[in-house]
């Protein structure tokens, strides 16, 4: 094994035994003293960092033959082209999973699960909608007896589409469901652990043992039925419901997310037992992601293959919960991670099939066609813990006529394509921009878009539209028009948008000096072509790659583009700039500029978003970009809801107070609301709301304050006005706008 000094940046370390799951602090560590494993066919070490919450290392030589090993970490098959993981295969009733078969779509009931015959009633209409496997709720003895009677009525009907018991605290429930279930889905934060008290626990190594000895003598019983009848498994960790025990270890973090699902998957391991998938859920696209990288990272090095189930929990319902879904899940799947996927909905299960096949869609064709660009070292985006490149934003230079800082925002803009009919009707266009009106003059709001994009310039003598733009521009608004219309059609004030090639020719010097250039890149250029780069003051830049291309991957060019930027300490505001063609379907548009924007905002590469779609309606597209910048834990403009999406356990009509809710608090930014229907995954689920509102028993709603129960047993007429007064007591209310 090699052996060196551990770099000064990795001083604090501890050793990992992977037969404990327990770390031992050290003061000193050379890297000689490390536990070895064996991965992809090399030795490697493995070290962590002793604060909770921090990231496996991968270590490897500096150089050929170096002493001193430096951290080196693996996520995906390949970091410049969509490459699908290699996994292996795990059968769920007659449906395999894994990276030789198609990416499978599941969803989950909704019904009672004792109700037999409306349980039964819709799993068919689920299956009928194409889904491949469905999941239910079985949370008791008299739900799991009405699982014989679900499947054998489904048989008996023609429908032989595997299911999937949920289990939530109940390790006997588990054992009789799975003499008729196809899978089992466990939570290692609740199987064998208490529901999480959010106490900080003091554990010596032998009581950590203990523990893990718990967890096994409870579990070994389930993964042996499961072995003698055939049954898959999927260790599911929810980031809302890690128990006490892993949160003072780990902290609540991807980390221990990924541990607490390892403990489980060991014991599988020992007993020979592999036919099982894991799955790393949060409410937070940007911590789910890192979360399922994180475990492929420990996969990677432990030389495991089991397959992996995508999911953003608590996604919400409409666009909202398409784009989260579409945010995490895209993200992923174009590191070519992730073999079954759901997209959870607050509306009817059958109604996430279809979200649910076009993500799937889009990410068997990225894998199929291995979309990607030629190959580039990549040192500088973080994989596992976000940390934001953020762009300069424009400064006012001397002897400017107007003030150009407002043309980005600091946490993330949003620009629009506008055409010159809208500039016919002024004040209609200053509303579609979410502009406020003061006696018909525009006013920056929270939520007013920032810059926008004029293909074609009015004519010079239509004052009215040139009035129009000028009072945009006076509210510090960018309008950006191309080279060739300002040197026609001159805009005073204008930022002129320009490619390459006009920057190489030298035509933009035709400008009048100080202009301000804003200018698209494809990110597949050759270095050489980008070098023209650091010779120009550049306003931000437009990062715009056809639609239409086949094999270019939108994603890893823009990575590319920011390794550019990067290695020569450029630091342009970079725009994902995306047009989207005529006749392309709304789900499509909203999961497209999910998984190719989100997945670079989610790991800090962007300072806005472009979108244009020709025959798409203009507050759609508008709304669109700000969600996806809110999904991306950027920029606030509304209130953000954790909306569950229904199922056997949900204590109220969701759908109908999930509206009612939002009707009354939509106008709150910077305000998280939970809206769940009972409480199974634990409180912890709720980790990024500010108030929670949360099934406690049949008709009555119990009231939370990030993770602590407020009040109890409200009556469900009177709990949304008890919420409203919750939010109100707490200083962050705000009466609604009124229409003008």
């Amino acid at each position: 094994m090699a052996s060196g000094t551990v770099p000064t940046s990795f001083s604090s370390l501890k050793t990992w035994d992977s037969s404990l799951g327990f770390a031992k602090n050290v003061d000193f560590v050379r890297v000689s003293d490390l536990k070895s494993m064996k991965a992809a066919r090399k030795r490697v070490s493995i070290i962590r960092n002793s604060n909770p919450g921090q990231d496996i290392v991968e270590l490897q030589p500096a150089s050929p033959g170096s002493p001193l090993l430096v951290p080196r970490q693996k996520y995906c098959e390949s970091l410049h082209k969509t490459v699908r993981r290699k996994t292996n295969t795990v059968m769920v009733g007659n449906v395999a999973i894994g990276s030789e078969h198609p990416i499978r779509i599941q969803t989950m009931t909704t019904t009672d699960t004792k109700d037999v015959a409306g349980t039964v009633e819709q799993v068919m209409r689920i299956a009928d909608k194409g889904a491949d496997i469905v999941r239910i709720t079985v949370q008791g003895k008299k739900e799991a007896d009405a699982c014989f009677e679900i499947k054998n009525t489904l048989v008996q009907k023609n429908y032989n589409i595997p299911l999937v018991a949920d289990i939530h605290f109940a390790p006997t429930v588990a054992l009789r469901v799975a003499e008729c279930f196809d899978k089992i889905r466990v939570n290692p934060g609740n199987f064998a652990d208490r529901r999480a008290q959010f106490e900080i626990l003091e554990y010596t190594e032998d009581d950590y043992q203990k523990e893990l000895e718990h967890i096994e003598k409870v579990f070994t019983p389930l993964v042996e039925k499961c072995k003698k009848y055939g049954r898959a498994m999927r260790i599911g960790t929810n980031h809302g419901s890690l128990s006490d025990r892993i949160m003072s270890y780990y902290g609540d973090s991807p980390r221990g997310m990924v541990e607490s699902a390892f403990e489980f998957a060991r014991i599988c391991r020992k007993l020979d037992f592999h036919n099982f998938v894991f799955s790393m859920k949060a409410s937070n696209p940007v911590i789910m992601v890192q979360a399922y990288r994180l475990l492929v990272a420990e996969m990677y090095v432990q030389g495991w293959d089991y397959p992996l189930h995508l999911g953003v929990t608590e996604a919400g319902e409409g666009e909202d919960g398409r784009m989260k879904s579409a945010i995490g899940i895209g993200t992923l799947l174009q590191d070519g991670l992730g073999d079954t996927i759901r997209v959870s909905l607050t509306e009817p299960p059958e109604e996430e099939i279809d979200p649910c096949r076009r993500l799937a869609n889009l990410g068997m064709r990225a894998s199929e066609l291995q979309k990607g660009v030629e190959p580039f070292e990549e040192k500088n985006r973080r994989y596992f813990d976000f940390q934001r490149r953020t762009g300069q934003l424009p400064v006012q230079k001397e002897g400017e006529e107007v003030d150009y800082r407002g043309v980005l925002h600091r946490d993330g803009s949003v620009l629009m394509s506008v055409s010159l009919d809208q500039l016919k009707t002024p004040e209609l266009l200053y509303k579609s921009l979410a502009a406020k009106l003061i006696v018909g003059m525009p006013f920056k709001d929270l939520a007013t878009v920032d810059s926008i994009l004029l293909r074609e310039l009015p004519p010079l003598d239509d004052a009215e539209a040139r009035l129009a733009l000028k009072r945009l521009v006076d509210i510090s608004m960018g309008v950006i028009t191309p080279l060739s219309e300002q040197l026609t059609k001159p805009l005073p004030n204008a930022l002129v948008l320009v490619n390459l090639k006009e920057l190489s020719t030298g035509a933009y010097k035709l400008l009048p000096q100080g202009t301000r250039l804003v200018v698209s890149v494809r990110g597949d250029e050759s270095f050489e072509e980008l070098d023209i780069l650091k010779g120009v003051d550049a306003t931000m830049l437009l990062h715009d790659l056809p639609y239409t291309e086949d094999r270019v991957s939108r994603v890893h060019a823009a990575r590319r583009l920011f390794e550019f930027l990067s290695d020569n300490s450029l630091n342009f505001p970079v725009i994902h700039h995306i047009q989207f063609p005529n006749g392309i379907h709304r789900d499509d548009l909203v999961i497209g500029a999910g998984s190719d924007a989100g997945a670079l905002l989610v790991d800090g590469l962007g300072d806005g978003l472009l979108l244009e779609a020709p025959d798409k309606d203009f507050e759609f597209i508008r709304n669109t970009s700000f969600n996806l910048l809110q999904g991306c834990r950027m920029r606030n403009t509304k209130t953000e809801y954790v909306s569950c999406p229904s199922c056997g356990r949900t204590l109220f009509d969701l759908q109908e107070i999930s509206a009612e809710i939002r009707e009354k608090t939509s106008h709150l930014p910077g305000v998280s609301i939970a809206i769940m229907g009972c409480i199974v995954n634990g409180p912890g689920e709720m980790a990024d709301a500010d108030f929670g509102y949360v099934g406690g028993t049949p008709g009555k709603i119990d009231l939370y304050v990030g993770k602590t129960v407020v009040k109890r047993g409200i009556e469900m007429e009177h709990a949304t006005n008890a919420l409203i007064d919750l939010i109100k007591e707490h200083g962050r209310w705000v009466d609604p706008p009124v229409e003008e």
